[in-house]
């Protein structure tokens, strides 16, 4: 049985406007590179469909997959920034298990997400499990932007001796680069599964988080009393 949760209930803001503004800019960029880059690696439609009018079709999905990527990359740059210039729940130390209190919670992550126990912890940033596979999600786009920027620019002299000292021939890195896609693919399911099964066993209210930057919280003793100082909240 999950046990009932408490009524009263403090909504804290947790996610500034630029980690929205990463968010999203990421998101939005990763839902086109996706749907272009399937189509490149294989495009079901050709332009003989067009009989007497060109249509340029893998030159325009090339074109908005290159721009989405411009997007991708500036989106990572700006994460690695809040790395260090966020606020206490945007940085590594926060959401990382790097220390003995987070490896704990940690494991109280997995088993919650197992089944193994009804009891959700009560946190106001990333739980470490979700922190934990964003910080690899932001590793794979890291690789992901570098290979792309290989793909695209082998002729420059500077990306093309640094992509063959990390990847390889171009051909090597077309491969991690299409590989990494299926694991971008896989994360966007997985991430959308949880998103909407946490609204319904957590009070978090996560989704609508992404949007306010705000997630509520239990105002039990539950709830340790530190984390609720110097933070904006409204009952």
């Amino acid at each position: 049985m999950i046990r009932k949760e408490p009524r009263l209930y403090y909504r804290v803001f947790v996610w500034s406007g630029t980690l929205r503004l990463f968010h999203w800019t990421l998101a939005f960029s990763t839902f086109i590179l996706v749907l272009t880059g399937i189509y490149i690696h294989y495009p079901p439609i050709t332009t003989k469909w067009a009989e007497f009018k060109p249509q340029y079709i893998m030159a325009t999905l090339r074109y908005w997959h290159f721009c989405a990527g411009y997007f991708f990359i500036c989106a990572l740059l700006v994460r690695f920034y809040l790395f260090f210039a966020g606020n206490q729940y945007e940085r590594p130390t926060d959401f990382l298990p790097i220390n003995k209190r987070n490896l704990k919670s940690l494991v109280y992550n997995i088993k919650f997400y197992l089944y193994l126990t009804d009891e959700h912890e009560c946190r106001m940033g990333h739980t470490i499990l979700a922190g934990t596979i964003y910080f690899i999600l932001f590793i794979c786009g890291v690789i992901m932007g570098l290979t792309g920027l290989y793909l695209l620019y082998p002729e420059a002299p500077t990306i093309a001796r640094l992509g063959h000292e990390l990847f390889g021939t171009p051909q090597q890195a077309r491969l991690i680069h299409y590989l990494l896609n299926w694991f971008f693919i896989f994360f966007i399911m997985v991430h959308l599964y949880i998103a909407i099964w946490n609204d319904f066993k957590a009070p978090d209210a996560i989704i609508s988080g992404a949007f306010s930057g705000s997630k509520m919280m239990p105002a039990d003793l539950e709830c340790p009393v530190e984390e609720l100082k110097n933070i904006p909240f409204e009952k």
